[in-house]
């Protein structure tokens, strides 16, 4: 009787686990379900606001997918492929232009914009270089004994044309002998010492004489202002070239005279007559040594001066 009060009692607990096999997969499933109809509507809703024109080039395209890459171009949407436009909007009537390729007018119009902004570069940059020569020449100036005695007879500015340097008189100082082209020695020393300067620069200079107002009344019978301001600027060049500027960089030597006056309220003040020396910018360069270009102009205004020169090569021809 003792073993049986003794027998053993078993407890048996069953674990339920939630979900069973099915766990979260489903929500999965679901998911993917919706994208797919999501992207179907979609697909329904381009083919539907779609034209026909449209839809069949596409339908082309995909019943010969080889047709780009045996034929080149780079997408479908090229102009060398089946579908009429291409690129983000399929109803444009003009394919795509392949990289590095652009219609005749438009590489024209790149072209000139392209040029132009370059001439714009290139000018600002000779403007910047001509203004940095302004400041050295000022500079310079300060720094001579010498050229600081005269600071007030000669003038610095910017023209269209370039560097504009003019050397005036004075009431008690002028640059030349009095109706000669004979230049004083201060003047001497001030165009040597421009001379030097200037070749230090590339640019070309032209150089311009100018007398007042007043008739030459030296007694030389057809001398005007016209040969005295000449004269003056020539004998102007020549100290600038001693001074060490290079032969080659002066390009045009004129005398003008009164027609250019400095103070033209006062045609007989003093500082009307001077020297201008233009360092001169590309523009200006280009326009003395063309000679200030050609213009065309119709047939019935006369011969132009290359017919000129030929036919007067033929006539002295003839006449040997």
């Amino acid at each position: 009787m003792a073993s049986d009060d003794k027998r053993l009692i078993v407890v048996k607990r069953i674990k339920k686990v939630a979900g069973g096999h099915h766990g979260g997969a489903w929500k999965i499933a679901y998911a993917d379900f919706v994208t797919a109809m999501m992207a179907f509507f979609l697909l329904m809703w381009l083919l539907g606001s779609t034209t026909k024109g449209d839809l069949k080039g596409i339908s082309e395209y995909f019943n010969t997918p080889l047709k780009v890459s045996l034929l080149g171009g780079s997408g479908s949407g090229d102009s060398s492929s089946l579908i009429k436009g291409g690129g983000k909007d399929l109803t444009r009537s003009e394919g795509q232009v392949k990289q590095g390729e652009l219609p005749t007018e438009k590489r024209t119009v790149n072209l000139k914009v392209a040029t132009e902004e370059a001439l714009r570069i290139e000018r600002r940059n000779e403007l910047d270089k001509l203004k940095m020569l302004k400041a050295s020449l000022e500079k310079a100036i300060d720094a001579d004994a010498k050229l600081q005695q005269f600071k007030k007879q000669i003038l610095l500015d910017i023209t269209t044309e370039g560097l504009r340097i003019q050397i005036v008189d004075e009431e008690n100082r002028p640059m030349f002998q009095s109706g000669s082209a004979k230049l004083e020695p201060y003047t001497i020393v001030i165009l040597r010492e421009i001379g030097r300067m200037l070749n230090q620069v590339p640019n070309k200079v032209s150089l311009s004489g100018h007398t007042d107002a007043r008739p030459y009344s030296f007694g030389e019978k057809g001398y005007s202002n016209w040969d005295l301001s000449a004269d003056r600027a020539n004998a102007s060049r020549r100290e600038l070239i001693a001074g060490g500027m290079a032969e080659e960089k002066m390009v045009r030597v004129v005398g003008l005279s009164s027609a250019v006056l400095f103070d033209g309220k006062d045609p007989f003040n003093p500082i009307n007559r001077r020297i201008n020396i233009i360092v001169m910018n590309k523009m200006a360069e280009e326009s003395v040594r063309t000679d200030g270009g050609t213009v065309q102009v119709e047939a019935e205004s006369g011969p132009s001066a290359q017919q000129f020169i030929k036919s007067n090569i033929e006539s002295n021809n003839t006449h040997r």
